[in-house]
C-alpha cells in the first residue's frame, strides 16, 4: 500500500510538472492589439529615420535651388527698377585730366549709388516678406513671380510643392508619393554693398565695372528638416571705359623682342 501511494505521488507530481511546461498564457485581444500598435509605431519610426536620411541631401538640393530662383527675381527686378533705370554713368566716375588732357586719376562716386541702393534693398527685403506671409496682393513684382509660382502656393507661403516620388529620378515615379511643400523664411536683414573691378582693355585702357553684392539669409522649411542658406548675387550696375594716352612704343611683355618697333 505504502508503494502504491508513493508511485501515485510521483506520478501526479510528473503531471503538474508537465502541465507547467506546456502551458501557455492567454492574451487578452486588447493586449494584442496594444503589442501590434507599438510594432507599427517603431516600424514607421525606423522608416520615417531610413527616407530622412536617404533623401534630406537631395531635398536640400532641391529646395535650395527653388529659393534661389524666386530670390533672383526679386533681386534682379528690385536692381532694375530701383538702380539701374535711375543711375546714369557718366554721373558715378569723377575724371581728372591734366593740361595735355591726359587721365591723372578716375574717382567713383559711391554716394549716388547708395542713394538708391538703400531703396532696392528695403524692396528686396519687404517683398520675400510677403512672400513667406503669403501676402500675394501686396507683391510689387508679381508679374514676373507669377510667370514661374502658382498662386495658390504662395497664398500659403509655400513657394513650391514637389511629390515624394521626383526625388528617385525616376519618369515612372515623378507624380508617385505625397506632396511636399518648400517654405522660406528670412532670417534678418538683407544686406547690400557696392563693389568695383577694374580690367586692363587693349592698350593703356582700363574697364571700371561697378556691381551691386546682396546677400540674404533664408532658412528653408521642410516636413523633415528646417536648414539656413545663404544667397550672394553680384548684378552688374554701370560700366566705363577709360582711354589713357597710347604710348610711342608698344612691347608685349610676355614675349618682349629684343628691338622695339615704333607704333606708327
Amino acid at each position: 500500500t505504502s508503494f502504491l501511494i508513493a508511485h501515485k505521488n510521483i506520478y501526479c507530481s510528473m503531471q503538474k510538472i508537465k502541465l507547467k511546461k506546456h502551458f501557455v498564457p492567454k492574451l487578452k485581444p486588447l493586449n494584442i492589439v496594444f503589442i501590434v500598435l507599438i510594432s507599427i509605431i517603431i516600424t514607421v519610426l525606423i522608416l520615417l529615420k531610413y527616407l530622412s536620411n536617404q533623401i534630406t541631401p537631395i531635398m536640400f538640393e532641391y529646395s535650395k535651388t527653388e529659393a534661389k530662383k524666386i530670390t533672383s527675381i526679386v533681386i534682379n527686378e528690385a536692381v532694375a527698377k530701383y538702380i539701374t533705370e535711375k543711375v546714369d554713368p557718366d554721373e558715378l566716375f569723377n575724371i581728372t585730366k591734366d593740361d595735355n588732357g591726359e587721365i591723372k586719376s578716375v574717382d567713383f562716386n559711391a554716394a549716388i549709388v547708395n542713394k538708391y541702393l538703400t531703396d532696392a534693398t528695403t524692396s528686396i527685403q519687404q517683398e520675400l516678406r510677403n512672400i513667406e506671409k503669403g501676402n500675394i496682393d501686396k507683391l510689387e513684382y508679381k508679374d514676373y513671380i507669377f510667370e514661374d509660382y502658382d498662386k495658390d502656393n504662395l497664398k500659403e507661403g509655400i513657394i513650391y510643392r514637389f511629390s515624394l516620388g521626383s526625388l528617385w529620378d525616376s519618369n515612372i515615379l515623378y507624380t508617385f508619393g505625397p506632396k511636399i511643400p518648400v517654405k522660406i523664411n528670412i532670417l534678418g536683414n538683407v544686406t547690400s554693398k557696392i563693389d568695383t573691378s577694374i580690367k586692363n582693355y587693349g592698350i593703356n585702357n582700363a574697364l571700371i565695372e561697378v556691381y551691386v553684392e546682396l546677400n540674404v539669409t533664408e532658412k528653408l522649411i521642410l516636413p523633415f528638416f528646417n536648414k539656413d542658406v545663404k544667397i550672394n548675387t553680384k548684378i552688374p550696375v554701370a560700366m566705363k571705359l577709360v582711354t589713357g594716352t597710347v604710348p610711342s612704343y608698344y612691347v608685349d611683355g610676355e614675349n618682349a623682342p629684343s628691338v622695339t618697333i615704333p607704333s606708327n
